[in-house]
C-alpha cells in the first residue's frame, strides 16, 4: 500500500497532470535534518491531508512549499513552474496560498477591507486600504463574491477584530479566495476553534474544494475532519513522509499506528 521511510518513494494520484509536484525537498539547519528527502505528486483538485506526531515536520513542509524556508535539497514545481528559488510573493503569484496556525487578518480594518486587499492586490493593485473605492470595482465585487462563499456576507463592515476565532479563519480562506490559488495550504485551520465551529469551519472548507475546485494540502490534528475530507492522506514522521495513500489504507498501516505511538487512528 502506502509507502514507508525507508523504501521507495510515496504514490501519486491516480489521474490528472501533476499541479504540485515535489521531489527530493530537503531541509537541514545547524546540521538537523527536519524535512527529509520528501517526494510526492498532488493533482489538480486533489485534496491532501497531512499528518504525523508532534515535530513531524509538517509545517516545516509547509514553510518549504511557500517559500519561508530555503530547500537545501530537492525541487518544488508548481503548475509546471520550478517555484524552488522563488520568494513566498512570488510563489503566491504563481498560484500558491497558505493560511498559518496564527491567525492573520488586519484586526483594525473591516471583513470587506481584509478582503479587497487581497483582491485588489491580485488584480494588480496595491495594498493601500485608502485607496478609493468606486462603484462597480472589481476587487469590491471579489470581495463580496468571496465573504458570500464562506459564509460572511452579512459580516462585512465589522471590525476583523470583532470575529469569532472560527470566523476569523472563514476570513482568511475568504481573503485566499479573492487571491484565486491554484493550490491552498491550510496549517491547522481548526487551531484554537471552539468545538461548536469546528463543524461549519469543517463544511466551508469541504465547500471551498468541491465547489470551486481549488487543491487543497492540510495539516490538522483532528483525525475525524481531515479523514472526511482527503482523497489521500501523507504521513510525515521524523521529518520523512512514512506514509501517502488513501485514508483507509493509511489508517490501518501498522508503520503509521506505530508512529502514532502505538494508538489506532
Amino acid at each position: 500500500m502506502s509507502t514507508s521511510a525507508t523504501t521507495a518513494p510515496a504514490t501519486h494520484p491516480a489521474e490528472g497532470a501533476p499541479v504540485l509536484q515535489v521531489r527530493g525537498l530537503s531541509c537541514a539547519i545547524g546540521g538537523a535534518v527536519i524535512v527529509d528527502d520528501v517526494t510526492f505528486d498532488v493533482a489538480p483538485g486533489e485534496f491532501v491531508a497531512v499528518i504525523g506526531p508532534n515535530g513531524a515536520g509538517k509545517t516545516s513542509l509547509f514553510n518549504l512549499l511557500s517559500g519561508l524556508l530555503p530547500a537545501t535539497g530537492g525541487s518544488v514545481t508548481l503548475s509546471g513552474a520550478d517555484i524552488t528559488g522563488a520568494s513566498p510573493s512570488a510563489r503566491a503569484r504563481r498560484g500558491l496560498g497558505r493560511t498559518f496556525q496564527a491567525s492573520s487578518v488586519f484586526a483594525g480594518l473591516s471583513v470587506r477591507e481584509n478582503v479587497r486587499l487581497a483582491a485588489q492586490a491580485r488584480l494588480g493593485g496595491s495594498m493601500r486600504p485608502w485607496q478609493l473605492v468606486r462603484p462597480g470595482d472589481a476587487a469590491q465585487e471579489i470581495a463580496s463574491r468571496s465573504l458570500a462563499r464562506v459564509g460572511l456576507a452579512g459580516r462585512g463592515d465589522d471590525l476583523a477584530g470583532a470575529l469569532s476565532h472560527g470566523d476569523k479563519r472563514k476570513l482568511e480562506l475568504a481573503i485566499l479566495l479573492a487571491t484565486d490559488p491554484a493550490v491552498v495550504l491550510l496549517d491547522e485551520p481548526m487551531a484554537g476553534v471552539s468545538i461548536e465551529d469546528v463543524a461549519g469551519l469543517t463544511e466551508v472548507i469541504a465547500s471551498v474544494h468541491r465547489e470551486e475546485g481549488k487543491t487543497v494540502l492540510m495539516v490538522e490534528h483532528h483525525m475525524d475532519v481531515l479523514l472526511g475530507l482527503a482523497d489521500r492522506v501523507a504521513v510525515m514522521h521524523h521529518g520523512k513522509l512514512l506514509a501517502l495513500d488513501t485514508p483507509e489504507r493509511v489508517t490501518g498501516d501498522p508503520a503509521v499506528q506505530q508512529a502514532y505511538l502505538g494508538e489506532a487512528l
